[in-house]
C-alpha cells in the first residue's frame, strides 16, 4: 500500500473473467485493500450465467439456488498500473465458492489450473503463444457502427495508409506499458481489422495476458469513442477475426518436448500425439474455440478459416499447422479458434485435447498436401453452434478433463443462447420475405 500510494495509486481494480471471457470487476479504494484481501469481494455467482444482454440464464447453481455469492480475492502478484487510468492499478482476482472454499465450478481461470495440473502429472508444462485479431469500428450516420478505415488491399501493413488516425501505433504504446508481453502489430487482411501479437509463455500467463489484452483493446477504443470488437465475423462483406494458438510443451528437464531431430518431420512423439489428440477432439473443441452463433459464419471454402479436421506442415489451409521452426521453436498452431473465444477456455480445451492424445499415444494421419478445403479428404467440423455443443456433450473423455460441473454449466448457458437466437427475427428475414410473402 505504501508503494502504491507513493506511485500515486489510490484505487485497485480487481478483475476476473466470466464464462464468455468478458472482464467483471470492482474498484477498491486503496485504504480498503486489506479488507478485500482478508474477506474477499462478494459477487453474485449468476454473473457467470448472465447473457451479453443482461439476462440471467437458468444454469444450475444460480437462479435455482437463490442467486448465491462467489468470493473474489485480489491476486496482488498480478498487480500493474493502468497506463490510461491515472491513479488506478489493476489485478486479477482468485474466485472461490464461500460455501465450500473450493474454486467456483464455472471459473475459467480455475479450469485452466486444473488442466495444467493434469499435464504436470505427465511431466509436461504447456507453452502457448496467442494471436488475436479484431475490428475497429466507428459510429455511422444512423446510430450504428461501420468499419474504421475500410480501404481495401492494405493487407499486412502499418502506418497512415491503413490507419489514418494512428490507432495501432497509439494502442501498441499503451498496451506495452500494461506489461502483458505485447510484441508487435499490423493492419490485418480486411479494412478496419488489426492484429497485435503477444509473446509466448507458460499457458496460465498466456491466458491471463490474452484476457487482459482483449479488455484493454476494448477499453482504449471506448476512450476514442470507437468500438473494438473481437466478434468472429461482424460484417457480411469481410472475413472473420481469428484466435490462433501456438502450442508446445516443456519437459521436466526444460527442453521443448515437441522437438526431435530424429523424428519424422523433426517432431517428437509427444508432438505427433498432441496433433492427433487435437484432431480427435476437434468437433468438441469447436464449442470452446468457436463459442457463438456468429462463429460459424466465419467458416467456408477459401476463407482461410479451417472448417475441416486436418493438419499440415507449414500449411495455412490446415486446421493444425506445424510452423517450420524446430529446436526450441517446435510447436503446433491451432487455427480453429475465432477471436470471440474466452482465452482460458480455448487454451484449457486445446491443452486437454493434446494431453488426451499424448496419454493414448495416438498417431495422426498423413499431413495435408497442397491447398486444403476438400471434404473428400478430411472430416468436416460442426457447422453450427448447436452441432458443436452436441459434440462437446458426446465427448466424455474431454468433458472428464474439463470437469462435469463446468461442462454442464457451459452447455446449459450456450444452448440458451441458441434458443434465444432461434426465436429472434433478423433483418435478413424481413428483407428476404416481407415484400413478397
Amino acid at each position: 500500500m505504501e508503494r502504491l500510494a507513493a506511485d500515486g495509486i489510490d484505487v485497485v481494480r480487481v478483475t476476473y473473467p466470466d464464462l464468455i471471457g468478458t472482464d467483471r470487476a470492482r474498484d477498491v479504494l486503496l485504504e480498503e485493500l486489506p479488507r478485500a484481501m482478508e474477506h474477499g469481494l462478494a459477487f453474485c455467482r449468476a454473473v457467470y450465467h448472465t447473457s451479453p444482454q443482461g439476462d440471467v440464464v437458468p444454469v444450475r447453481g444460480g437462479l435455482d439456488a437463490g442467486l448465491p455469492d462467489i468470493c473474489v480475492r485480489p491476486d496482488l502478484d498480478t498487480l500493474v498500473p493502468l497506463p490510461w487510468e491515472p491513479g488506478v492499478a489493476t489485478c486479477l482476482g482468485e474466485v472461490l465458492d464461500p460455501a465450500t472454499g473450493a474454486p467456483a465450478p464455472e471459473s475459467p481461470r480455475d479450469l485452466l489450473k486444473t488442466v495444467l495440473a493434469r499435464c504436470a502429472e505427465h511431466g509436461l508444462r504447456p507453452v502457448v503463444g496467442p494471436e488475436l485479431e479484431y475490428f475497429l469500428c466507428e459510429c455511422d450516420d444512423v446510430g450504428g457502427w461501420r468499419r474504421y478505415a475500410s480501404d481495401p488491399g492494405v493487407v499486412y501493413t502499418a502506418g497512415l495508409r491503413a490507419d489514418p488516425d494512428n490507432h495501432l501505433l497509439r494502442t501498441l504504446r499503451q498496451v506495452r506499458d500494461l506489461h502483458i508481453g505485447v510484441l508487435s502489430g499490423n493492419h490485418e487482411f480486411d479494412g478496419g481489422q488489426f492484429e497485435i501479437n503477444l509473446v509466448h509463455s507458460e499457458a496460465m500467463s498466456a491466458a491471463d495476458r490474452a484476457f487482459r489484452f482483449k479488455a484493454a483493446i476494448k477499453e482504449l477504443a471506448r476512450k476514442e469513442g470507437r468500438l473494438a470488437t473481437f466478434m468472429a465475423k461482424p460484417f457480411n462483406d469481410a472475413g472473420g477475426s481469428g484466435f490462433h494458438l501456438h502450442l508446445s510443451s516443456v519437459d521436466t528437464e526444460g527442453r521443448n518436448a515437441f522437438d526431435d531431430p530424429s523424428g519424422a518431420n523433426g517432431l517428437s512423439a509427444t508432438a505427433r500425439h498432441s496433433v492427433a489428440g487435437v484432431m480427435a477432439h476437434a468437433p468438441a473443441l469447436a464449442a470452446l474455440l468457436n463459442p457463438t452463433v456468429n462463429s460459424y459464419k466465419r467458416f467456408g471454402p477459401d476463407t482461410l478459416a479451417p472448417w475441416l479436421v486436418d493438419w499440415g506442415l507449414d500449411n495455412r489451409s490446415a486446421m493444425v499447422r506445424i510452423p517450420p521452426e524446430r529446436g526450441s521453436g517446435a510447436r503446433l498452431e491451432l487455427r480453429l479458434g475465432d477471436a470471440s473465444a474466452n482465452p482460458y477456455l480455448a487454451i484449457a480445451g486445446t491443452i486437454a485435447a493434446a494431453l488426451l492424445g499424448v496419454v493414448a499415444a495416438v498417431e495422426p494421419p498423413a499431413p495435408l498436401e497442397g491447398y486444403g478445403y476438400d471434404p473428400a479428404r478430411s472430416a468436416v467440423l460442426p457447422g453450427t453452434l448447436s452441432e458443436a455443443l452436441d459434440a462437446l456433450e458426446a465427448d466424455t473423455a474431454l468433458a472428464e478433463v474439463l470437469g462435469k460441473d463446468f461442462t454442464t454449466s457451459f452447455l446449459a448457458y450456450k444452448r440458451n443462447e441458441v434458443e434465444r437466437f432461434q426465436r429472434h427475427v433478423t433483418d435478413w428475414e424481413f428483407t428476404e420475405y416481407a415484400y413478397h410473402l
